[in-house]
Formats: structure tokens, C-alpha cells, sequence
């Protein structure tokens, strides 16, 4: 469990962006029920977030973090027992600085024990992804508010390198490197 719960840091302060789209009260199969994209719709509420649910395998959030806005894609892949949650970023990579962006991912990357960075090449938008296999959960509301967090908190983690990297033409190695460095507390 996180020490510090940044779901309800963020709810406390952005303003979520959408159009809430309950499709649970339309689902009638007992496949829906079992749906996880249906405690996806209860943690969103509980923190106040309005999302819209495009289908039964897709939803989306906007949410505001510190210093960027955040949309969070949920994607429910049924056949695979499989839930997938992008966090994007509301940025984007500028291209002379996407050599020193993968070399950033990279490092990223191999800190992490779960999910990846990645630059989404058609939109240079750095993203947080996780997939996680979804059987017989029972606890599932407080195992995807703990997906959303971790999320969140490695979104939060690495923001401000992405800035960085969004808006400087040509960033010093020495800046990154200070960037990627994590940070205890807050001044």
C-alpha cells in the first residue's frame, strides 16, 4: 500500500473533464457483470472524476495532476482476462529531443517493477502503461485503485522530465539526469 494516496491528492485539487456515461444500467448479460471496467466506473465516482464509457471495453478520464493534466484510457480485453490502464500525459515530445527521450525511458524503465514508459509515435505524447490479468479478484475495486495510483504516482514521479523534454529545445544531459532524480519531500 502507497504511503501516500495521490488519488485523493489529485481529486482534492483538478477539475476531471468528461461526460459521465453509466452503460451498467444497460448491461443485461452475465458477462457484463463480471466486467472490471464497472469498478473502474466506482473508483472514478468515489474520487469525483466525470469519465465517459465509450463501450464495454473502453473507458476514459481526464484528471489534473500537479503541474500537467493527465487521461487515463481503460481497456478491458475480455478474452484474456485483461486490463489495460494508459496514463498520457498532456504533453508532447518535441522532435530534436527524442534521442535524449528514449535514452530518459530507458532509464525509467528499468527501475520499475510494473508497467513502462513509452512515447506514442504518432502524437510524441509520453505515456505510463500497465496491463494486469483480472481472475476471480475479489477485492477488484481496491486492485484498480491501487492500478490507478501506482500510475499516477510514477506520472508524477517522471512529469518533470517529460516538461523538459516537451519544451526545451535541446536539453542538457547534466538537467535531465538532475530531473530523473527522486526526490524526498516537497519545499
Amino acid at each position: 500500500m502507497l504511503g501516500v494516496r495521490i488519488i485523493k491528492y489529485i481529486s482534492d485539487t483538478p477539475k476531471a473533464i468528461g461526460h459521465k456515461v453509466t452503460m451498467r444500467d444497460q448491461a443485461n448479460t452475465q458477462n457484463d457483470m463480471h466486467n472490471p471496467l464497472d469498478s473502474v466506473e466506482d473508483v472514478l465516482s468515489d474520487n469525483n472524476w466525470v469519465y465517459s464509457r465509450m463501450n464495454n471495453q473502453e473507458l476514459i478520464v481526464e484528471v489534473s495532476g500537479t503541474s500537467c493534466d493527465y487521461r487515463l484510457l481503460f481497456v478491458w480485453q475480455e478474452h484474456l482476462n485483461a486490463l489495460q490502464l494508459c496514463c498520457q500525459y498532456n504533453i508532447e515530445i518535441i522532435p530534436e529531443n527524442m534521442n535524449m527521450a528514449a535514452t530518459a525511458l530507458m532509464d525509467m524503465n528499468s527501475d520499475l517493477w510494473m508497467g513502462h514508459f513509452e512515447i506514442t509515435k504518432g502524437t510524441l505524447s509520453p505515456s505510463f502503461r500497465q496491463t494486469c490479468l483480472i481472475h476471480g479478484h475479489h477485492e477488484l475495486k481496491s486492485y484498480i485503485e491501487d492500478l490507478v495510483d501506482i500510475s499516477l504516482v510514477q506520472c508524477e514521479r517522471y512529469q518533470t522530465v517529460f516538461q523538459l523534454l516537451a519544451h526545451e529545445n535541446t536539453v542538457n544531459a547534466d538537467i535531465l539526469s538532475l530531473a530523473m532524480m527522486e526526490t524526498l519531500g516537497e519545499s
